[in-house]
C-alpha cells in the first residue's frame, strides 16, 4: 500500500512532498474496469483500461516485508497530483463548514481516499491512502504538524518556501512509518 502526503502553503503552493510504502501486505483487490470482461478483451486494450482506472502504465516493484516484491499498485506520479490537486475544492468547502483541524476522508477517486489537515496559518497537508486508519493518519498528521513548526521556526528558512531538510524529511518518513 502506498501514501502520498502533499504539504501546501496557504496560496496552494507545494512545498513537500512524500511517496511512502507502507510494510504491511496489501489487500487483494481487482480493477474494476477489467474485472467484468473476458481476458482476451482486455489484453488488447490493457494500456487503455490501465490509463483509465489510474494505474501505472509502468509496472513498479517494492520489496515489502517478508521478502515478497509487490508488482504493479504503483500510480502514476502526475495522477496522484491530479486526485491531490482536484482535492483542494472539496478542502476548502469542509473548511467552511467544520472548525476542525483534521477533516478526515474529504474526497474519494476510484481505490484512493483523500484525507486532509489545515492549520491555523492554513497550510493545508493532504494525505492520499487506499485503506481506512483513522487514528494512526490523525497521529501523522500531528507528528508531521509539529516537525513543519519546528522547521518554520528555524530562522534560515523562508516561509512557504520547498522544504529540502534531510532532518525533516528522514522524521516524516518515519512517522509515516510509525503510524501508515
Amino acid at each position: 500500500m502506498s501514501h502520498h502526503l502533499f504539504l501546501l502553503s496557504p496560496s496552494d503552493t507545494p512545498i513537500y512532498n512524500l511517496t511512502h510504502y507502507s510494510t504491511k501486505l496489501p489487500q487483494p483487490t481487482s480493477s474494476s474496469l477489467s474485472s467484468n470482461l473476458p481476458t482476451w478483451s482486455t489484453s488488447a486494450f490493457a494500456g487503455t483500461l490501465t490509463a483509465l482506472s489510474g494505474a501505472s502504465s509502468a509496472t513498479q516493484s517494492h520489496h515489502v516485508q517478508g521478502g515478497a516484491v509487490r508488482m504493479g499498485g504503483g500510480q502514476d506520479r502526475h495522477v496522484i497530483q491530479m486526485i491531490a490537486n482536484a482535492s483542494l475544492d472539496v478542502i476548502e468547502d469542509v473548511m467552511r463548514k467544520e472548525s476542525a483541524m483534521y477533516l478526515k476522508s474529504v474526497d474519494k477517486f476510484n481505490e484512493w481516499t483523500v484525507s486532509a489537515f489545515v492549520t491555523p496559518g492554513n497550510m493545508k497537508f493532504i494525505l492520499l491512502h487506499e485503506t481506512k486508519n483513522d487514528d494512526g493518519i490523525r497521529s501523522f498528521f500531528h507528528d508531521v504538524w509539529e516537525l513543519y513548526l519546528k522547521t518554520m521556526l528555524n530562522p534560515f528558512h523562508t516561509a512557504h518556501s520547498p522544504i529540502r531538510s534531510i532532518v525533516f524529511d528522514t522524521r516524516v518518513r518515519a512517522s509515516a512509518k510509525k503510524y501508515l
